[in-house]
């Protein structure tokens, strides 16, 4: 007996936007950032100590940004533009005026504890593959890569599937920076 439509519809929208939040946990212009530097710091993974510094400080503020911009929405004005901000316990307080803000209810912005959990999974997953990169093992722990393999081949996808089961089930609303709020995903979001 076959599942009613709408049920299926259901599911397989709810799985895909798990899938589109997982996406969206990593600013993929922080990893690609990582990944184009990450070679020029470390120096292909021969190091002396000041690329030792770069790299460690490379991971740190593209991970700071990670954690950042979990704490980031958007939404669109009446006049059209898209306006960016940090969510706070009061609501989003935008980087640039709307001249409209005080006739859009912007404490549905509000900050919230599932923020915090996303915030921490999106570091998790950045520090994985940023740690794990093989520059940077080379660079700041080399008998790692010797002794570890298995460990360094496993752990990415683990830590992804963990990560993508729990925004799969916990979905993340936020249209952070770089993520720019569209009338479709404002929709599902007003319907579910």
């Amino acid at each position: 007996m076959a599942a009613p439509r709408s049920l299926t519809v259901s599911v397989a929208d709810r799985a895909l936007r798990g899938v589109a939040d997982l996406i969206k946990l990593l600013p993929s212009g922080t990893v690609f950032l990582l990944q184009f530097l990450s070679p020029l710091v470390t120096n292909n993974g021969h190091c002396a100590t000041f690329n030792k510094v770069l790299s460690g400080t490379l991971v740190a503020l593209c991970g700071a940004f990670c954690a950042f911009s979990s704490f980031t929405d958007s939404y669109v004005g009446s006049d059209g533009r898209v306006y960016y901000g940090v969510v706070t316990p009061r609501g989003l307080r935008t980087f640039t005026p709307d001249p409209d803000a005080a006739a859009r209810d912007l404490s549905a912005y509000r900050l919230l504890a599932g923020d915090f959990v996303h915030a921490a999974l999106a570091l998790l997953v950045f520090a994985t593959i940023a740690l794990l990169d093989a520059d940077t093992v080379a660079c700041l722990y080399p008998a790692l890569e010797l002794s570890e393999r298995t460990m360094m081949a496993v752990l990415p996808p683990v830590v992804g599937g963990v990560a993508g089961y729990v925004f799969m089930v916990f979905p993340n609303n936020r249209h952070g920076v770089g993520y720019q709020p569209s009338p479709a995903t404002e929709d599902f979001q007003h319907k579910h």
